[in-house]
């Protein structure tokens, strides 16, 4: 089981960035899918959830009305639109499969600076 995260890089505030992650290992359409991610000094929180096929998903608090979680379970790939970036949203971001808790790729640094 492998998880690749891209997408991420250096952006203003107010920029938009669409992160990827490719699974391989298992079929996507078992598993919840999630996005976290780990700001400077800062824990591992939650950004977004998904079903296994879409229909249902969930944001932090945080970042409702600016991001957006979806997949492409033919594809392989989890996806997270991310608008409206803040300075605050800077972090490691990673996709984790709820099927393989314990599964983490390299993660993809997403940075917010003017």
């Amino acid at each position: 089981v492998q998880l690749v995260e891209s997408g991420g890089g250096l952006v203003q505030p107010g920029g938009s960035l669409r992160l990827s992650c490719v699974a391989s290992g298992f079929t996507l359409s078992r598993s919840v899918m999630t996005w976290y991610r780990q700001g400077p000094g800062k824990e591992r929180e939650l950004v977004a959830l998904i079903s296994s096929f879409g229909h249902s998903t969930n944001y932090a608090d945080s970042v409702k009305g600016r991001f957006t979680i979806s997949r492409d379970n033919a594809k392989n790939t989890v996806y997270l639109q991310m608008n409206s970036l803040k300075v605050e949203d800077t972090a490691v971001y990673y996709c984790n499969a709820r099927l393989w808790p314990g599964v983490w790729g390299q993660g993809t640094q997403v940075t917010v600076s003017s």
